[in-house]
């Protein structure tokens, strides 16, 4: 009989909910394979393959996936970043837990991702602005982002994609993405966006960088605007 199956966190429910069903997965940085293995026994992947750099984790997930029955579905992956993976391993390849800035070198390390065909889901736990202009340059297009709140903060989940055609991006972009403020947790994620904005602007204008401390101003007062509005289309 299957042991009954754990509670996810909300960070990776929310990257649960964007995988296809039928697609096969990567989990990079698995920790103790949770995502994987709840993805398996919700229907929500073929095949998963999750990946650690280190094998004290991959230990813990070994003992997961024995537990909850899924080692037919699944397996296990000794790998800095993507270095141990091919294109034909996974279509949806999950990097959350991480800062924006790792991952986007993860993804510099797999050019192989460039394909219309490969879907990303990210979870940055810091530099998120850093990451979104990363996938812009390299041409992957952000089609979604989801507020989250998770342990007491607020979390951006991404999905993006390869277009190969440059990303239109206004101002504000960087800072908030395609989050709105549709829900309390877009609106905490754009007020706290806002917050971080202004503490950086009287940094700057402690320093007599006036210019720059009025532009980071500005878009922390846009963005408190946006907090409770409807989505605009391009910012």
């Amino acid at each position: 009989m299957s042991r009954p199956l754990f509670q996810l966190n909300p960070r990776l429910k929310c990257c649960a909910s964007l995988l296809r069903p039928g697609k096969r997965m990567a989990d990079i940085g698995t920790d103790h394979a949770y995502l994987p293995i709840w993805a398996i026994r919700q229907g929500l992947t073929s095949y998963a393959v999750a990946s650690d750099i280190n094998e004290g984790p991959l230990e813990a997930a070994r003992r997961n996936m024995i537990r909850y029955h899924t080692s037919d579905s699944m397996e296990l992956r000794l790998s800095d970043g993507l270095n141990a993976f091919s294109p034909g391993d996974a279509d949806d390849i999950v990097i959350a837990g991480m800062g924006g800035e790792l991952i986007a070198k993860i993804l510099t390390g797999a050019p192989w991702l460039k394909v219309p065909e490969k879907r990303l889901i990210l979870q940055p736990m810091t530099r998120a602005p850093e990451l979104r202009t990363f996938l812009a340059s390299e041409g992957y297009e952000i089609s979604r982002e989801i507020a989250v709140e998770d342990s007491g903060r607020v979390y951006a989940v991404m999905l993006a994609g390869y277009t190969g055609k440059a990303v239109k991006t206004g101002r504000l972009y960087p800072y908030i993405g395609m989050v709105t403020g549709e829900t309390a947790e877009g609106r905490r994620y754009l007020e706290n966006c806002a917050a971080l904005l202004r503490k950086r602007a009287q940094g700057l204008r402690l320093e007599g960088k006036e210019d720059d401390a009025r532009e980071l101003f500005s878009a922390a007062e846009e963005i408190s605007g946006l907090a409770a509005a409807e989505p605009l289309g391009s910012r």
